[in-house]
């Protein structure tokens, strides 16, 4: 398994550190932790290391989830600092989240990896289509619906979050603008959600993981890498903060439709590694 030429790791270790730059931008650009990308990366990563299929993309969702907790707190300080963050919203979807997360992490125990794979790819074709056709003015209604659906969102936001490595960001800020809300309240509000689900889903999955760990890479906790979160959350961590000041300058149409392209492209490489 650690039987890879120098080079070769070497390239890896460049391609992990671009990608937490990339990860750092997008979260506080968009509200996301930057699950989304880390995890596609992080498998093609441990299917060259020779890590087992069956924990694969489970070693992805754990070691994401760690990668983006400084990242989430980086992105929501820096928003909560320009007033941005809905209190309200975050009061009560933190609980049901956290709740789903710990649902995702039971899940991740006894599940095979393609389960996690397609929960991911769903998602991410959802969320691409909603990049590349939404318009701003898609809404369900222009304000919230009850608490109880609201608990609902909550906890359909943190058992996604858990099962492919993401803070929420990406089908929470979905949420909050069908009903209404400004991208940038809903960025910002993602980013704070981000806080307790990835610190939540990060301790669940390393559980979850911890009877595998005869099949698992070196300097693992469960289903966390503790080389992968060395290498990618200093980078994107230190990243985060310039892409939340970039989302209150910038227009996001080319970025939307690059990142929709990208989710599309990650969402068909899962499809084939089903088939």
């Amino acid at each position: 398994m650690l039987s890879v030429p120098a080079g070769e790791i070497a390239l890896l270790v460049a391609a992990v550190m671009v990608a937490g730059v990339a990860t750092g931008i997008l979260a506080g650009l968009f509200g996301i932790g930057g699950g989304a990308i880390i995890v596609p990366l992080l498998y093609e990563v441990f299917r060259i290391l020779g890590v087992p299929e069956e924990v694969r993309m489970q070693l992805c969702v754990g070691t994401s989830m760690a990668i983006i907790i400084p990242t989430t707190i980086r992105s929501y300080l820096t928003h909560r600092a320009k007033g941005m963050v809905l209190n309200d919203v975050m009061r009560v979807w933190a609980l049901p989240a956290v709740l789903g997360v710990a649902v995702g992490s039971v899940i991740a125990y006894f599940a095979p990896s393609a389960v996690f794979k397609i929960v991911f790819m769903v998602t991410v074709t959802i969320i691409a289509i909603k990049l590349l056709f939404g318009r701003d003015n898609w809404k369900i209604a222009d304000d919230f619906p009850g608490r109880p659906a609201m608990i609902g969102y909550g906890f359909l936001i943190g058992i996604t979050s858990s099962l492919m490595g993401v803070s929420g960001g990406s089908v929470s800020n979905m949420v909050q603008t069908l009903y209404g809300k400004s991208l940038h309240n809903a960025v910002a509000t993602s980013a704070g959600l981000g806080v307790p689900i990835t610190i939540a889903g990060t301790i669940g999955l390393a559980l979850a993981g911890w009877p595998q760990m005869a099949l698992l890479p070196p300097f693992s906790i469960g289903y966390v890498s503790l080389l992968g979160v060395l290498i990618m959350a200093p980078v994107s961590s230190f990243t985060a903060s310039y892409g939340a000041l970039l989302a209150h300058r910038l227009s996001k149409r080319r970025l939307e439709v690059a990142f929709g392209l990208f989710l599309l492209l990650v969402s068909a490489r899962f499809v084939v590694s089903l088939v």
